[in-house]
């Protein structure tokens, strides 16, 4: 089983979570943010991956160490949970509509991390989550898990629909890049003989 587990603990969070790969999409998601975790729920859900996120942080100030800390977190358990990344498929992407909108999520499990985000939303709030956090999850998520990845929203009217259509493509494109291949076998897919 390929599974990561980190707890993180600063004078503004307090964060346990864990992840497996190799699930069945179950979340255990309770962050104090709702609209959050609905979309840590839709990652799990679509990524096949079993994911538990337990986070008590300051929103009484905002919710942005939160997001970001459970982003920090979350890239880490996947991180370790990847391992040496052998027979993995590496390289993935998915294009998901949601309604009007359309994103697609390009991945490689390059342990280079870098983002590219190209999604604006119509509004700066959903509810009372502020939009701009969605990109501070990606960065976040992005940098503790070692991964290049581009995500980019071809068009969309409604905020809650483009930020729907990027979570799920980030677990749409990462089951596909954690697969075992089995043309692979047991070699790390690099020339470099590491990732």
């Amino acid at each position: 089983m390929r599974a990561g587990e980190v707890a993180r603990s600063t004078n503004e969070t307090k964060i346990s979570v864990s992840i497996n790969l190799d699930g069945d999409g179950r979340a255990d998601v309770a962050t104090g943010v709702g609209f959050f975790d609905h979309m840590l729920d839709l990652f799990a859900r679509h990524g096949l991956f079993d994911v538990k996120v337990h986070a008590d942080g300051d929103l009484h100030v905002d919710d942005h160490h939160t997001v970001e800390d459970c982003g920090i977190a979350l890239g880490e358990a996947f991180r370790k949970a990847l391992g040496d990344k052998r027979g993995v498929v590496r390289y993935a992407d998915a294009h998901v509509p949601m309604d009007e909108t359309l994103s697609r999520v390009c991945v490689d499990i390059s342990g280079r991390p870098f983002l590219v985000f190209r999604t604006e939303f119509t509004a700066g709030k959903i509810g009372t989550f502020d939009t701009e956090l969605v990109r501070e999850f990606f960065q976040a998520f992005a940098m503790n898990a070692g991964l290049t990845l581009h995500v980019e929203t071809f068009y969309g009217l409604n905020s809650h629909h483009i930020a729907e259509s990027c979570f799920k493509g980030l677990g749409r494109a990462l089951r596909k890049a954690v697969a075992i291949d089995a043309r692979e076998g047991n070699r790390i897919p690099s020339t470099k003989g590491a990732l």
